[in-house]
């Protein structure tokens, strides 16, 4: 019996065994629990050339998704790509978006936010971003916390690759804001 187990023990190790389920229940937490009213708004695919890169899903509490609300972009992808591909590309939007309202000093630190917050990723794994408005961004890989970035201005410019009006993928950009059936 458990009980009869456990009481002959002292001290640290009694209580080991529950904090490492603690500890390993933080590590499994999901943005899900972070925003759970969130209900999906959207979701699309993005094809570049022909090929399938990843499906996008925008989760929300509010409908339409605002700038003052928190929101979750969830990606899962369907091809191996590098955490150098995934960032570039991203810097490269987040360029294109911001014009020169963006320095390179800030690009530059917003490079090092997403080579922290990316992984290369496999077929099927999925990489959620949690928009915190004037707070900055959660990133979580396959579920699990993977790390935040406390910068309002980064969160903004990454999220907009998906999300503002000059957005590359528009029909993707529609179908997450739940405003059509179109994918990109």
């Amino acid at each position: 019996m458990f009980v009869a187990s456990v009481r002959g023990k002292t001290g640290l190790g009694q209580w080991l065994p529950w904090l490492l389920m603690f500890q390993a229940s933080l590590a499994l937490a999901d943005w899900q629990r972070e925003m759970p009213a969130a209900r999906l708004v959207g979701g699309g695919d993005f094809t570049w050339f022909g090929f399938a890169l990843y499906s996008a899903r925008l989760w929300s509490p509010v409908t339409p998704p605002t700038w003052e609300q928190p929101f979750a972009l969830e990606l899962t992808y369907h091809r191996e790509l590098t955490r150098d591909t995934l960032v570039q590309a991203s810097l490269d939007e987040m360029r294109r978006i911001a014009g020169d309202s963006v320095d390179e000093t800030r690009l530059a630190r917003w490079e090092g936010e997403m080579r922290g917050a990316f992984v290369d990723v496999q077929p099927g794994q999925r990489i959620t971003g949690l928009y915190l408005p004037g707070k900055g961004c959660r990133f979580y890989v396959d579920e699990q916390f993977h790390r935040e970035v406390s910068d309002a201005a980064f969160a903004r410019a990454f999220f907009a690759i998906w999300l503002d009006a000059r957005s590359r993928a528009p029909r993707l950009r529609r179908a997450l804001l739940g405003m059509n059936g179109a994918s990109e």
